[in-house]
């Protein structure tokens, strides 16, 4: 049984180029990626300046890739925050968010996705209020397919210590209430999940009276401690099972480009392979196609160091013999390295607290 796979661009951080979206798209078409959700949290027009238009340039820029993206066969969309706006859906609130669907349709979305995640919750029936901006969204725009992420996007209790304790029934309310074409995002038993089992999602499918669209938060590699890794590794604890309780699956990529390509490829292959797949052979497969068989061989020698170890504890030694290596490398892959080795990947509180 296969699934539909895409990427959703979700992450904390510097913002990538259109040329990095676009080479990622067209490496990732062949192995079955067909829809890609636009929704860098540094994005500031989707999110704490939502109810802003975009410049004309960026407007611009967005409708070239949402073009681009339909001319390779992949469903091109977006994710709104519109910050906090369910603390208080007013008319004012209302006309700024027609503005923004408007807007939006003109840029040639097929999806919509409205993001209600890391936010502030205060409305006291915030499922039935968030299910109410839903059923509002469908009637206001064109896009063929909407989707939800909720606030409480996974079991993890960390998200009752940053943003209170979770409703009762909160998943069982939104679930009941929304259109049943309406697709709603989940990252699994955690945040950052370890492993998605078909029992789990088994369980939440119940709750939310429809499979749920997986929201991966792997590769990612966003925030203070994590952006001081490498992820490289091919996927574990995703089994093929899974597409039987799934309605799609997204990856959140990682801050780097083309070495998500790596894991994402993976990922497909996962699917594919079925009881045969091997994570770490699946990892030399995509490292050779994505980098070359000998630059390939390069990162596998260094992965304990990328990945594992990370930034916080390479010693000044062993980072110039790092830059050294991957200098002598003409390779995209090689340059997104050398940027992480220089820091130019951390992503601070202060930047996850501020997009």
């Amino acid at each position: 049984m296969t699934v539909a796979l895409g990427i959703i661009e979700g992450f904390y951080g510097p913002l990538w180029s259109w040329e990095e979206r676009r080479q990622l798209v067209a490496s990732l078409v062949p192995h079955g990626y067909g829809f890609y959700l636009y929704a860098p949290k540094a994005d500031p027009y989707l999110r704490r300046r939502w109810q802003e238009p975009y410049p004309p340039e960026q407007a611009e820029a967005l409708t070239s890739f949402a073009g681009f993206c339909r001319r390779e066969g992949v469903r091109f969309g977006v994710g709104l925050s519109p910050f906090e706006i369910f603390n208080q859906f007013d008319e004012p609130a209302r006309e700024a968010l027609a503005r923004k669907l408007k807007a939006l349709d003109r840029l040639g979305i097929q999806e919509l996705a409205i993001l209600f995640d890391d936010m502030h919750p205060q409305a006291p029936d915030l499922a039935q209020t968030q299910v109410n901006i839903i059923q509002w969204v469908q009637n206001n725009t064109r896009a063929e397919q909407i989707s939800v992420c909720p606030t409480y996007y996974s079991d993890d209790p960390v998200l009752d210590r940053v943003f209170g304790p979770r409703p009762a029934d909160y998943l069982e309310t939104l679930g009941a209430g929304l259109d049943r074409s309406v697709r709603v995002f989940w990252t699994g038993e955690e945040v950052c999940s370890r492993e998605i089992s078909p029992g789990h999602l088994k369980r939440v499918s119940q709750r939310l009276g429809r499979k749920p669209l997986l929201w991966d938060n792997y590769p990612v590699n966003d925030g203070d401690r994590m952006s001081r890794h490498l992820h490289l590794r091919g996927v574990t604890g995703r089994p093929a099972g899974n597409a039987a309780y799934l309605a799609g699956h997204a990856i959140n990529p990682a801050l780097q480009p083309v070495l998500t390509t790596i894991p994402a490829i993976t990922l497909a292959e996962s699917y594919r392979q079925g009881p045969d797949y091997q994570y770490g052979q699946a990892f030399l497969h995509a490292a050779r196609e994505v980098l070359g068989a000998e630059f390939a061989a390069q990162v596998h020698s260094d992965l304990l160091t990328l990945q594992d170890a990370g930034l916080a504890r390479i010693s000044d030694e062993k980072k110039q013999a790092l830059i050294h290596t991957y200098d002598a490398y003409d390779h995209p892959a090689a340059h997104e390295i050398l940027r992480w080795l220089a820091g130019e990947y951390q992503v601070t509180d202060e930047m996850v607290a501020t997009q």
